[in-house]
């Protein structure tokens, strides 16, 4: 008997899904990818989506949802859809869609308009005010978003940078130092590292109701932990300074092992620690980490907000280029 469900419905998957529930999520998001994003952007791998739906994002619950395909033969899903619940204090009245996503040869069949209905019903029986999600600007995304209320809360540019096989050695001020490691952090760098990490509660937020979570030892060791288990590779690089705090931090990750494209994610300098330099030492340092990969990382991607200059300044002295535009949208549950 087939682990797919009846067609014409909006089921929810398990917390522990089959492999072939995932095989057939993972069809949508790829199909859709191929059919929705510029050639040369690499779409989700394998080991990514499995991670995606069997271990969720720190301080949040997961509701995945699917709806089958109108043949009715078991052959896979027409739409999925993934909200993150978030759980910590400050974000506890919004969430997040991490995948939407409908196969291209079954829209404007109403797939979408189901996912989102059902989405909506789980934000109003959690007490949710808000929800949002990114989505690339000029797409049909978009334009379905907007049509069901969202306007855009952030304007973001995800820019790319192609790994040199030689890039500047980094430099740093007197008495400061590199602090690195793979995988989750070291128990005895955590809170130091969270402390540094809580420097993006500055970081631009535009008009968004999600607002940046505070870090501690524990939960931040179970944010990098939960990477690594959902099949990613994490590359983290810090500075100490001389008082032995963490004045800047970069973090890097690859989603599925043998990707060629990296995701930077969190990069923060503490305020009493800026203007040195830190946050491009950082930066360069961890090149000549993932160069030094087998394989090696070719290539990196980031998003900037339009607001952000410092980091803009930063990026473009790495050589960062923009590859397209994107947003942040969100919706208020309650209109």
């Amino acid at each position: 008997m087939s682990d797919l469900p009846r067609p014409g419905v909006v089921e929810r998957l398990s917390s522990s899904p089959s492999e072939t529930e995932t095989d057939a999520w993972h069809a949508v998001v790829t199909a859709a990818h191929r059919h929705d994003m510029p050639v040369g952007v690499p779409g989700p791998g394998r080991v990514e989506t499995a991670g995606q739906l069997r271990v969720p994002a720190a301080r949040s619950r997961i509701v995945k949802l699917v709806v089958p395909s109108p043949d009715g033969d078991g052959s896979g899903y027409a739409g999925v859809a993934l909200l993150r619940l978030f759980d910590d204090d400050v974000n506890r009245r919004t969430a997040w869609i991490g995948r939407f996503a409908v196969r291209p040869d079954q829209r404007r069949r109403g797939v979408g308009t189901l996912l989102w209905q059902e989405i909506r019903a789980v934000l109003e029986s959690e007490q949710r005010e808000s929800v949002s999600l990114e989505l690339e600007i000029g797409s049909l995304g978009e334009q379905f978003a907007k049509d069901r209320g969202f306007t855009c809360g952030l304007q973001l540019v995800l820019y790319v940078q192609r790994i040199a096989d030689e890039t500047t050695a980094p430099e740093l001020p007197g008495g400061y130092r590199f602090v690195e490691w793979t995988g989750a952090v070291p128990a005895a760098n955590a809170a130091l590292f969270a402390g540094v990490r809580n420097a993006m509660a500055d970081a631009p937020m535009g008009e968004l109701d999600q607002q940046p979570m505070r870090w501690d030892a524990e939960s931040i060791a179970a944010a990098q932990r939960g990477f690594v288990e959902r099949g990613g590779l994490l590359y983290t690089v810090t500075v100490a300074a001389p008082d032995g705090t963490y004045a800047a931090l970069t973090e890097v990750g690859v989603r599925s092992p043998g990707d060629l494209r990296a995701q930077q994610y969190e990069t923060a300098v503490a305020p009493a620690h800026r203007g040195l330099g830190l946050g491009r030492a950082v930066k360069l340092r961890m090149l000549q980490l993932l160069r030094a990969q087998e394989p090696p990382v070719r290539e990196i991607c980031t998003h900037v907000a339009d607001d952000n200059g410092p980091m803009r300044a930063v990026n473009k002295m790495l050589g960062y280029r923009p590859e397209r535009s994107v947003g942040i949208f969100q919706a208020r549950v309650a209109e």
